[in-house]
């Protein structure tokens, strides 16, 4: 089962416990009712006991599977009880127990067949239902929501708490959820959560490898929106979810965050703490592609490993990475994006000392960036198993290259810093100019402050040997010109329609 079919299953297996109430309607029957529409138009196999005393509905025995026809993967969760409970202002509160075991049983790409039993327990929840058929809203909040591994067995063989416990904490939930009912379910949901604690600890009996880990996330603010069609959608067919409207957006900050870590094994052990004043991730998806994003400010981390005779110590002011990509097969071009940098990043003395012990080179924050972005075409639908096992045996080609930016490069470290930006454009009819790659045609301008500086640096730390240096030297004098300040020299390199290299008008290929 891929990655984002075992995300996407568990997320709805979610929404029942969190947000169960979503699905409710003016009666306790229709609710149930939609539920259980929700749940088969995702591709489960829904059983359970219905009782019904007075204005209390309750469910029980529930049980849902899915079986995956692009593996053998399989799926089975089971719940032992809900209740729904129509009030006298018209609306409906969700009653869940205080402890529910949620048992899943699945099956690996490995074959291995693994069954778990996750405690969710839940300290003073209150969900409370209002709205009509077509647009209702509910409002929840708890002190504590707990999720527990209470039990992990696989290929039959018990896998106990002292060489598997897992637990995630989330305290003071406070959230509010729109969803209306159309050709398309569309919801929209708020939440604020005042930090999520979790612990872990794994041990390997075989080797003796141990590993422990413990953090929190403090202040945690999220928004999401998204539309799920109503019926006839299966989650394992993808590229039908997409085609019917599936699409789905969201976005969380938090204010800090900190892990503990601790591991010790046959090749050593080691610990090591990271701590961030805060950060971010977004993610979408839909029929246009899939984007991701995240952020930090100022992680630090501290490492201790028995291999290395020096603590690991570092600090980045910010650190980011995104990715747009398209999934879809289409004729027309489409935009792809992928970025990423590590801002302001600081190394402890003692490390610099290793590499620089007479401190020729300047300790300045080093900075990393890359932002690209284009267009390309897609060859193929990347989540239709079919196209995906065609392609592999072709050996053809996924996609076309039609367009790149390189719209900034940073390289600031040491003294020197190399900024780069430039377009290029790709003919696809032509494979021949450049062995086997589209033709490029375009160009890319480069400016580099301190080069000389570094080089003569590098002599005198004896890392560099002179002869090098005067080469490195004749190469930035050849396709660079020196610019107005200091120790600064700028290049224009291009491709041309017929295919010839320039750098700064002078032709080199």
């Amino acid at each position: 089962m891929s990655t984002f079919l075992k995300v996407y299953c568990t997320s709805a297996l979610s929404l029942l416990l969190g947000t169960t109430a979503g699905f409710a309607d003016v009666t306790n029957a229709d609710v149930w009712e939609n539920w259980q529409g929700y749940m088969t138009s995702m591709g489960y196999e829904v059983t359970a006991n219905e009782s019904v005393s007075g204005n209390i509905l309750t469910i029980t025995d529930i049980k849902m599977a899915m079986d995956f026809a692009i593996s053998d993967d399989n799926m089975v969760a089971a719940l032992p009880e809900i209740q729904f409970t129509e009030q006298s202002d018209g609306s409906v509160r969700v009653t869940i127990p205080k402890k529910t075991i949620i048992d899943l049983d699945m099956t690996l790409e490995t074959g291995e067949a693994v069954s778990a039993s996750i405690g969710y327990n839940q300290d003073s929840l209150d969900m409370i239902v209002t709205g009509d058929p077509d647009n209702f809203n509910y409002a929840y909040s708890a002190k504590v929501l707990d999720m527990t591994l209470d039990h992990l067995t696989v290929d039959e063989e018990v896998i106990g708490a002292d060489l598997a416990k897992v637990q995630v904490s989330l305290m003071d939930v406070n959230g509010n959820s729109t969803i209306s009912s159309s050709e398309l379910r569309a919801y929209s949901q708020a939440a604020n959560i005042g930090a999520i604690k979790y612990n872990a600890a794994f041990s390997d009996p075989e080797s003796g490898g141990k590993l422990k880990i413990e953090g929190a996330i403090n202040d945690l603010v999220s928004d999401s929106t998204g539309t799920i069609p109503n019926t006839g959608i299966n989650a394992q067919d993808v590229v039908t979810m997409l085609d019917a409207g599936f699409a789905v957006k969201g976005a969380l900050t938090y204010q800090a965050g900190n892990m503990d870590i601790a591991f010790d094994g046959p090749d050593g052990a080691g610990t090591a703490t990271t701590s961030s004043t805060g950060g971010e991730v977004a993610f979408a998806m839909g029929s246009n592609g899939m984007s991701y994003n995240v952020g930090q400010k100022n992680l630090a981390v501290n490492a201790l490993v028995s291999d290395v005779p020096l603590p690991i110590t570092f600090i980045m002011a910010e650190s980011k990475f995104n990715l747009a990509m398209p999934l879809r097969k289409s004729d027309e071009e489409q935009d792809f994006a992928f970025g990423f940098t590590m801002g302001d990043f600081t190394v402890s003395d003692m490390l610099w000392g290793m590499f620089d012990p007479s401190s020729r080179l300047p300790h300045n924050p080093a900075t990393l960036a890359v932002d690209l972005s284009g267009k390309a075409k897609v060859l193929f639908d990347f989540f239709d198993p079919d196209q995906a096992a065609a392609l592999e045996s072709s050996g053809a080609a996924p996609g076309e290259l039609n367009a790149l930016s390189l719209n900034s490069l940073i390289v600031d470290a040491v003294g020197a810093r190399l900024t780069a930006a430039g377009d290029f454009t790709f003919d696809n009819t032509d494979l021949v100019s450049f062995d086997g790659m589209p033709r490029p045609t375009g160009g890319i301008d480069l400016k580099l402050v301190g080069g000389n500086g570094l080089l003569d640096n590098l002599v005198n730390m004896g890392i560099l040997p002179e002869q090098q240096a005067m080469g490195a030297r004749m190469m930035m004098g050849l396709f660079a010109r020196a610019g107005t300040e200091p120790d600064t020299v700028t290049s224009k390199v291009e491709i041309n329609d017929a295919g010839h290299i320039l750098a700064n008008g002078q032709r080199i290929q």
